[in-house]
């Protein structure tokens, strides 16, 4: 189990390895990015949902025809 004391001492280790300066900058990051997270869901649940009969009139119905060059 991880004890407080446990988790003093690894603080401490990557303070060391990283540098404080660093370790800020890695948070605003990663506060940024949630940020930038939260508000793409909040946009995303104003969009509207479009139903399949909706979109059935948009639809374009059509053949494909492959043609090549290469000789066999």
């Amino acid at each position: 189990m991880i004890t407080v004391p446990k988790l003093l001492i690894l603080l401490a280790i990557i303070m060391v390895v990283f540098g404080t300066k660093k370790l800020r900058n890695i948070g605003t990051d990663l506060g940024e990015a949630i940020r930038g997270f939260r508000t793409a869901l909040k946009e995303g649940e104003g969009e509207k949902v479009v139903e399949a009969d909706e979109v059935k009139d948009k639809i374009i119905e059509g053949e494909t025809v492959i043609k090549t060059d290469a000789k066999v």
